[in-house]
């Protein structure tokens, strides 16, 4: 849970870099509010011809979030954000960038900043 909120704080922090994991946790939690909000607005709204105002309003309240995490994401892998337009492309660009998303991070610094993981670990000394 703590990383569905660390993208929260990051809310429209395009720069630097998103860790394997901290995208695919904000996914993952982003996809178990969603379904349920989906599903009770479907519930709510099955006799009348109206639509839910629930995962709507979710969905867009977590837009800027969830993009700017996805940038961050592909510059891990020292691609630009300008990559994601790349999904426009049928079927093929869905699979690069996936192929991307779950892809290991350069190691070490890159052109959009320090490594991730780096900055997490242990102290050296504290490992032994």
């Amino acid at each position: 849970m703590k990383w569905y909120f660390k993208v929260w704080k990051q809310y429209v922090d395009f720069s630097g870099r998103a860790r394997r994991r901290e995208y695919w946790m904000f996914f993952l939690f982003n996809m178990l509010i969603a379904f349920p909000l989906a599903l009770v607005d479907a519930a709510m709204m099955s006799d009348s011809d109206g639509f839910g105002f629930l995962y709507p309003l979710y969905s867009l309240a977590v837009m800027l979030p969830a993009f700017a995490v996805y940038v961050r994401r592909l510059h891990d892998v020292n691609k630009s954000g300008w990559w994601c337009l790349i999904g426009l492309v049928p079927l093929i660009g869905a699979i690069v960038l996936l192929l991307w998303l779950v892809r290991d991070g350069t190691q070490g610094p890159n052109r959009f900043g320090p490594d991730p993981k780096a900055t997490n670990a242990p102290p050296l000394a504290a490992a032994y």
